[in-house]
C-alpha cells in the first residue's frame, strides 16, 4: 500500500467513524468521500477531498497538491460523471460537472480564501486547476 492510499484509508476509516468528522490536516474543513469508477481500471475508487458548499452542489477541487498533471479521480469523473458522495452520514449520488471561465475563477478564489493552501497549490502549477460541481440527483 502506497503512503497515499494508506492516508486515504485512515481518512476515509476516521470519517465513517465519525460522522464525516476528520483530524489531523482536515480538521474542522468541509469533507466528502467521493466514489468514483476507474476510467481505466474500471474499479470502484474512494477518494477523500475537501469541499466548497454551493448551494445544493458540492464543489471539489483537482488541485493534485498543485502538480503538473490532474488526479485520477478529475479522468474518472470526465469518463463517467454519475458518481456517489457520501458528506457525513448520508450518501448521495451525484453528476459531476466542470466549471469554466469566470464562475470557475471565482469560485476557486472563494475556496482559496477560505483555505489558502488551494492558492499555494494554483502557484505551484501551470495548469489551470479544474473545479468540479457535484449536482446531487433529482430522485423521482
Amino acid at each position: 500500500m502506497t503512503d497515499v492510499a494508506g492516508f486515504n484509508t485512515r481518512i476515509i476509516e476516521e470519517f465513517r467513524r465519525n460522522h464525516g468528522k476528520v483530524g489531523g490536516p482536515f480538521e474542522g474543513a468541509p469533507l466528502l468521500l467521493l466514489h468514483t469508477i476507474g476510467a481505466r481500471s474500471g474499479r470502484h475508487r474512494i477518494n477523500p477531498m475537501m469541499y466548497l458548499p454551493d448551494g445544493g452542489a458540492y464543489l471539489v477541487f483537482a488541485s493534485k497538491a498543485g502538480a503538473d498533471t490532474n488526479p485520477d479521480w478529475y479522468w474518472n469523473l470526465r469518463a463517467r460523471p454519475e458518481a456517489r458522495i457520501e458528506v457525513g452520514d448520508r450518501e448521495l449520488d451525484v453528476r459531476a460537472a466542470e466549471l469554466r471561465g469566470a464562475e470557475r475563477d471565482e469560485k476557486y478564489r472563494v475556496q482559496a480564501e477560505h483555505y489558502p493552501g488551494f492558492a499555494e497549490y494554483q502557484r505551484k502549477t501551470d495548469r489551470v486547476i479544474p473545479v468540479i460541481a457535484l449536482v446531487p440527483a433529482i430522485s423521482g
